[in-house]
Parts: C-alpha cells; sequence; structure tokens
C-alpha cells in the first residue's frame, strides 16, 4: 500500500533499540542484554512515531512503492534512541565561574552557600534578569544539549524563591516546550534553597499556601504545564518534615515527585520518597542500605549525576549496590551553574568509570531509565514501533564509542533526530 513518511535511515551497521519488549525500565539481569539490531533500517510515519524497525532487506521490501520526506544512508553508522537527560536546572543568570576557583582551592559546597555565594548568588542574578533574557540564555543551552544528543530534558525552576521569579522561569520553560524541538518535562522546584529571612518550616507554608494554589491556576487555564515537583532534602535546607509537606501537597495537585535526596548528609530521604510513593530521587550520595532496598521494591528510580559527585570530589554513590538490589538507575547531567556539563555522553563516561557502570547499563540509565524516571517510558528511551521518532546517528561502527570517546561526542554525532524530523545535522 503505497503513502508518505516522514523519514527512512537505511542500511544502519547498529540500531540500538535498547529494548524490543515494551519494557518500561531495564534492572538487573536486562541490563546485560540491550537490544541492538545489526544492518538495520528505522521507518518514522508523517506523525513522528516509528512505523517499523528491522533488518534492512526487510524494510527494502515492504517500503519500495512509499515516500519519504527524507532518506539517510547509515551504511556504516549506528543508531541509538536520543538522550534523554533526567535532572538538571537550565535556566538561570549570573555566571559563577569565581566559584569553581574557591572550589579548587578547598572551600565546599555548604562553605561557599553559607558565604552567599551558590544558589543565592544565582537567585539574586535571576530575579533582577528579564523573561526575555533568560529564554535566550535558556535557548542556547537547550541547543548545546541537543547538539550532544539529547532530545528530552528535565527542565526545573528554583533561581526564584519568591512566587514572581519561580513563575517567571516556568514561564520560559514552557515557552521553550512550545517553540523548540527537543522535550521537555517541567519541575517546580521552590524548595531549592530556603529563602534569606524565613526557616524551612516558613518557607514550607508559603510554597503550601501561595505558590502551589497558583500554579494549579495557570496549570487550569492552560498557561503553565508542569510535571513534577522538587524539594532540595537537605540538613540546612529542608528538612524531611518541610520536604514531606511539600512533596505531599505537590501530590495532591498532581504533580509527580522526583527530588534532590541524601546528596551531603544521610536524610532518609529515600525511604521517605518510597513512602510518599515519589517517581524518582535525585543525587543518593549518602543513601542507606534500607533505603537502597525499600527503592528497588516501590520502583522508584535513582537519578544519579556523575558529574556532581565528580566536580564537588563528593564520595560517589553506590550505583553497584542499587543495580544489585534491583533499583531502576537512571542518569542526568545536572546541569547548572555549579556543575557545567550538557553532554550525556561525556555523563555517561563518567558514570562508567567513577560509578562503576557498564556501557549497557549507563546507555539504559540515559535513555529507557531516564525516560522511566520522567513517567515518559511509554513514548520515550528506546526504538520501538508506535514510540516517538527521537534519535541520533553517529559515524563510528559500534554504539559504544560514544561512551568510550570521552568528549568525542562533537565529532561522532552526526544527526540528531525529533519525531522523525532532523534538528541538528553536523
Amino acid at each position: 500500500m503505497a503513502g508518505g513518511h516522514r523519514l527512512l535511515l537505511e542500511n544502519a551497521r547498529q540500531v540500538v533499540m535498547v529494548c524490543a519488549r515494551g519494557e518500561r525500565f531495564l534492572a538487573r539481569d536486562a541490563l546485560c542484554r540491550l537490544a541492538v539490531l545489526e544492518g538495520a533500517s528505522l521507518v518514522v510515519g508523517t506523525d513522528g512515531f516509528i512505523k517499523a524497525i528491522g533488518p534492512a532487506d526487510e524494510i527494502q521490501k515492504m517500503f519500495s512503492e512509499e515516500s519519504f520526506e527524507e532518506r539517510i544512508d547509515c551504511s556504516g553508522k549506528c543508531i541509538l534512541p536520543g538522550l534523554v537527560d533526567a535532572h538538571t536546572h537550565p535556566v538561570w543568570a549570573g555566571e559563577r565561574v569565581h566559584e569553581f576557583a574557591m572550589k579548587l582551592a578547598g572551600a565546599t559546597y555548604m562553605d561557599i552557600h553559607q558565604a552567599g555565594g551558590g544558589i543565592n548568588f544565582t537567585v539574586e542574578r535571576t530575579r533582577q534578569a528579564s523573561e526575555e533574557e533568560l529564554f535566550c540564555s535558556f535557548q542556547e543551552r537547550l541547543q548545546c544539549m541537543m547538539r550532544a544528543g539529547t532530545t528530552l530534558v528535565e527542565c526545573k525552576s528554583g533561581y526564584g524563591l519568591n512566587l514572581e521569579t519561580e513563575l517567571k522561569m516556568l514561564r520560559v520553560i514552557e515557552r521553550a516546550r512550545r517553540q523548540l524541538p527537543i522535550g521537555i518535562s517541567a519541575t517546580y522546584c521552590g524548595a531549592h534553597s530556603v529563602p534569606k529571612g524565613k526557616t524551612a518550616s516558613e518557607a514550607a507554608d508559603e510554597i503550601i499556601s501561595s505558590h502551589l494554589p497558583k500554579l494549579k491556576e495557570l496549570a487550569r487555564s492552560g498557561e503553565i504545564h508542569v510535571d513534577n515537583i522538587d524539594v532540595f532534602c537537605e540538613k540546612g535546607v529542608f528538612d524531611l518534615d518541610s520536604t514531606r509537606r511539600i512533596l505531599q501537597s505537590g501530590k495532591e495537585m498532581g504533580l509527580q515527585i522526583n527530588f534532590h535526596g541524601d546528596e551531603l548528609h544521610p536524610m532518609k530521604a529515600a525511604e521517605l520518597g518510597v513512602e510518599l510513593g515519589a517517581q524518582a530521587i535525585s543525587h543518593l550520595e549518602e543513601a542507606s542500605d534500607e533505603g537502597i532496598t525499600a527503592m528497588a521494591t516501590a520502583r522508584c528510580s535513582a537519578i544519579l549525576l556523575p558529574t556532581t559527585a565528580y566536580m564537588l570530589r563528593l564520595k560517589q554513590p553506590r550505583a553497584r549496590k542499587m543495580l544489585e538490589e534491583g533499583v531502576i538507575v537512571a542518569l542526568g547531567s545536572d546541569f547548572n551553574p555549579n556543575a557545567y556539563c550538557f553532554s550525556m555522553p561525556v555523563v555517561m563516561h563518567l558514570a562508567c568509570v567513577n560509578m562503576r557502570l557498564s556501557m549497557p547499563e549507563a546507555l539504559a540509565a540515559a535513555t529507557i531509565n531516564a525516560a522511566y524516571a520522567l513517567g515518559r517510558s511509554h513514548t520515550h528511551g528506546s526504538l520501538e514501533v508506535g514510540k516517538q521518532g527521537d534519535l541520533i546517528i553517529i559515524n563510528a561502527s559500534r554504539w559504544e564509542h560514544l561512551i568510550y570517546q570521552f568528549g568525542g561526542h562533537h565529532e561522532l554525532i552526526e544527526y540528531v533526530v525529533a519525531k522523525g524530523k532532523v534538528i541538528y545535522k553536523k
């Protein structure tokens, strides 16, 4: 039956499907055996979803009478799912390169935070910036992420800490979601730090009584769309009780719980997340054995952030323990002024070297499991019929080169495709 389609990718050396049976995540032994086709082709329909994937000769026969808006010869190349970045802070103003020098000289994250730097410094600059200024810098950052192979990214607010600036950030994220080809999962993170002059409990009260009702109203009217709620649960920031109250209120509004926990001090945040039905918890450098076991049982995803542990010289999260227990391990870049990294290939490499993930584990963590952490693995994170046509084409004979060539992704990535449309071409 003749018809038109958006994209035909022909004769790839490898097509890394990641999943082949509709799995929503991969854990335990399933991580050792990613689905990979050799000598394969792939078709994306005009609706942006994958219509067919299989041996090149079979696809050739099935679609010989059909037309395509674009054909790409992938001989000698590999096709992988678009990468999913499960944790970023990409909307802000103000430079913090001077703080990197302070860290190199021995200052800790909390030293800088307490001296008025860190989040507080960025908050001042972000409050002063116009919506247009924030959008322009955000758009540039998203383009850098796309060029590094990211096609779905989680984006947090959290450098406002007052209602006005948090809403300004969320409007900027909403504008990008509507105007740009990259997929966005939007997170309200008004509890990123306790504003000056308030206690954690007072800040939580304000978020629950003022911020969240306003978000609900704007979501109802269609002005903004928010997917997740986040809190920085940490000693000296939001304690367990304040964290619980904010997250529970967000959940009652229909937001997915996806929060910062157990990063600098053991807080029992993993246990709290499981109790509240969290979709995901990030960081987890200090998570307890009980917390890890509970996350595995509850299918609560662990979003590990190799850049942060590396930049702050923190102890690494116990990724191997998590994997052995059956936790759904995902990865994020944690892009922010403190960890300035756009690149999920670099994140995967750091996860392999510093957290001891294998290359298949790292790729699953940056595709299907990161999509699961955002509640999107039914549409994103693998190359299967019926899923969104988000993918990357690399000029290499084996897919592992994307991780192996440390910092080499700019040379390797030839095409980035979203919904079957080329959004970046080298």
